[in-house]
């Protein structure tokens, strides 16, 4: 049985309230009035700040530049009006283009006031969402593990079956965020406001589905789908351990199965809901496999990482190198299915440079340039390099600093997923951004390793089990 070591604990706990102090001083230092937010812009510009990418300077300044460009490059200068307009219409300020002068202004500020008030609420939103998510991928690589009756992966299954308890606590946390959300106590989801949608068509012609009761709705449903699947799969997991005959083992190969076709729905019902509609305006028929593909390799990440971590104190003496050699393949085989999709969503996009789609990128790529691209070069080309080598595969410390640099891409993925939208240019990693990492990387290890030991490490009642002890590759 493992035992929760106290240094770790108090790391955990440690980071917890580390975390929570100063994702609480983020909070209290957004600005309550359109006056404070201009005046921490402008104390911002003042001590170089985040650069170009704050402020009403930086909105004229990409303008400027674009029209000049355009005169040589016509492309180009739709690209830049594209940008120009969706900033105002992904706010809900499509109403300025017909008022200039001082409604446009005042319209302007108000903008700026919503996005310094959504940035503690995004970046708690995405710490959530992405330890969450690294639990619910867990999940479906476990469930189709099961579903397969994969024989190598059974001494991983009580590694996999604790990291999804996080699950239930994480899910829970988002799901509050997202009611917070349809209590109108931010502005991360804009299609949520009566006023942006008395002025907005677009959005007004998805409000059949894009209305808070039934939103909560579905996230209630999906949340409910996944902690019964995972409740009963840990459940009759368990119940094998003290079953000779495989009556546990064919209930979970039949209730794998058939998540499996309620998590591959979901899974993209959910990517539409709670991350394509913080820009309602923009949509991908690719991005339920793109989301998927995030977090599945981030998952598989984490079970390589504990599973060393777990073998560094003795324990999972059964596990090999081939299996650390196998998680290794998923990692860079799922880096690369990441990137395909990632280039295939942006390149088709690019090319036909229809405006209400090709501003998704345009925004990403002038504000957040580094992270943009960085994120790209995290996720695809520093996995490739480090885990194309087999024997790089079977070596623990390889592993885990590909793992560093998968779980850092990946973070800074879903942070170019929702923060463009819901606070725009003024984005930085300060308190807020790094106290919500902070505060959920604690309670992810705090409650996953607490799982780890409440049963014993093996399953040592699956009838697969031997042949996953003598699995060589």
């Amino acid at each position: 049985m493992y035992q929760f070591s106290i240094n770790l604990k108090i790391v955990s706990l440690s980071l917890m309230v580390v975390g929570a102090l100063a994702l609480g001083i983020g909070f209290l230092s957004a600005p309550n009035t359109v006056e404070e937010a201009k005046a921490m812009v402008a104390d911002a510009h003042g001590h170089g700040g985040h650069g170009d990418h704050g402020g009403h300077d930086a909105h004229d300044t990409h303008a400027d530049d674009h029209k000049e460009e355009a005169h040589n490059d016509q492309d180009h200068k739709d690209h830049a009006d594209v940008h120009h307009d969706t900033h105002d219409k992904n706010y809900g300020h499509a109403e300025s283009h017909d008022a200039h002068g001082g409604g446009h202004g005042d319209s302007h500020d108000k903008h700026l006031l919503h996005q310094l008030q959504n940035r503690p609420w995004a970046a708690t939103y995405v710490a959530a969402l992405f330890f969450m998510m690294i639990a619910l991928g867990a999940l479906a690589f476990y469930a189709i593990q099961r579903a397969a009756q994969a024989g190598w992966s059974i001494l991983l299954f009580r590694v996999m079956e604790g990291i999804t308890a996080y699950l239930l606590p994480g899910s829970v946390i988002v799901f509050i965020l997202l009611v917070l959300s349809g209590l109108h106590l931010n502005h991360l989801f804009v299609w949520m406001d009566a006023e942006v949608v008395a002025h907005d068509e677009i959005i007004r012609n998805k409000q059949s589905y894009l209305n808070v009761p039934f939103f909560l709705a579905r996230a209630l449903f999906y949340i409910v789908g996944w902690n019964l699947y995972r409740f009963y799969s840990r459940k009759f997991s368990l119940a094998q351990d003290n079953e000779l005959g495989i009556r546990y083992h064919k209930k979970n190969f039949r209730l794998a199965a058939g998540f499996l076709v309620f998590y591959i729905v979901t899974e993209s019902m959910m990517s539409w809901d709670w991350i394509m509609s913080v820009d309602p305006h923009w949509f991908s028929t690719l991005f339920g496999w793109y989301v998927f593909a995030s977090m599945i390799v981030t998952a598989v990440t984490i079970i390589a990482m504990v599973t060393i971590y777990l073998k560094s104190k003795g324990l999972l003496e059964d596990v090999s190198d081939s299996h650390i050699h196998d998680l290794g393949k998923f990692m860079f085989g799922f880096s690369v299915f990441w990137t395909y999709l990632w280039f295939s969503q942006f390149m088709l996009i690019w090319y036909s440079n229809i405006p209400e789609e090709v501003t998704y990128f345009i925004t990403r790529i002038e504000d957040y340039n580094l992270l943009f691209f960085g994120m790209v070069a995290m996720n695809f080309v520093l996995p490739l390099l480090i885990l194309m080598n087999s024997d790089y595969k079977r070596n623990n410390w390889f592993i885990m600093i590909a793992g560093i640099i998968i779980i850092i891409g990946h973070y800074l993925d879903f942070y170019n997923m929702i923060m463009p939208a819901t606070v725009g240019d003024q984005w930085s990693f300060g308190l807020s951004e790094l106290g919500s990492v902070s505060l959920f990387a604690g309670l992810f290890i705090y409650v996953v390793f607490s799982a780890l030991t409440k049963a014993p490490l093996k399953p040592k009642g699956d009838p697969l089990v031997k042949e996953s002890e003598h699995f060589v590759y």
